[in-house]
This record gives structure tokens, sequence and C-alpha cells, in this order.
């Protein structure tokens, strides 16, 4: 998503999805999504994901004062959606760095393949303290690892 030529995600490439329909209220005029809710959709989808692999997040908060803020959000819009449309939202982290991780959301139609729409969600963790970047702790390095099986430690 930082401009290098890559291929669009598939279904296949997530191991969370988080169901959605798609409800009246985030309708636009046109009578479909108004653009802002699917950041809403990523954000939900990205904090239910790192739940899911392990991830505490409220007590990892409360017991070391650092948390997690949003410094990208991006999203690409492949086909519209309407009303009442049953959706699966995928996420993934697809890189870790010092103090930052990059999740990648995808949204699919309920059991579909087809690719609606996708983006990028960068968080910087910082000390909420100093409101500096502080760097990733290891478990939670370690539980994406094993959640994605993939090593977050070599490039790419």
């Amino acid at each position: 998503m930082d401009g290098a030529v890559t291929r669009p995600p598939s279904r296949a490439d997530f191991r969370f999805f988080l169901a959605h329909k798609v409800r009246y209220v985030e309708l636009d005029t046109q009578g479909i999504v108004f653009n802002a809710h699917y950041l809403t959709w990523y954000d939900e989808a990205v904090s239910d994901y790192i739940r899911a692999a392990g991830w505490d997040y409220q007590a990892e908060v409360k017991a070391s004062g650092a948390d997690f803020h949003v410094v990208r959000g991006l999203v690409e819009y492949k086909v519209a959606i309407g009303r009442a449309a049953r959706l699966e939202i995928g996420a993934r982290a697809t890189r870790i760095g010092r103090s930052s991780i990059a999740f990648q959301p995808a949204v699919f139609p309920a059991g579909g393949d087809s690719l609606l729409a996708t983006g990028e969600i960068v968080w910087v963790l910082t000390d909420q303290a100093t409101r500096r970047p502080t760097p990733i702790p290891d478990r939670l390095r370690e539980l994406l690892t094993a959640f994605e099986g993939r090593d977050f430690t070599a490039p790419g």
C-alpha cells in the first residue's frame, strides 16, 4: 500500500473475518455505503483481529501505559456496496516494525471471493505519558507471528 505494486488481496490471504450487515444509517444519498464507514469497519476488524490472536488489549494498555494510535488509514474502493449487504471484513498484519504494525483490511461479500474494498491501517505504539513511540512488545510480535504463521522479523 506504500506505492509498491502488489497483487490485490484474496479471501484466502486472511485467517480472520468480522461479519457485518450494512445498515441504512451507513448509506449516503446515492444509496451506497458512505466512505467514512469503511474506516470504522477496518478499525473494528483490526481490533478484533488482535484479540483473536490472543492480545488482551485493555489489560495491556492498563499494565504498560502504552496504547496504539492510528497514523495511517487508507481505503481503496473496488465495488459499491449497498443496503443490507452481508459482508465479511478480513484483517491481517502485514508488517511489524520497531514501534508500528501495518494491517491490511479487505471487504468481501459474506462467503464470497469478490474483493469489494481494501486498504491499510498503521498503528504506532505510544507511551501515553510522553506521547512518544515505544517498542512493540515481544509477546505481541510472537502472538501475531503464531496467528499468521509467518515470520515478522524477516523483511516484507
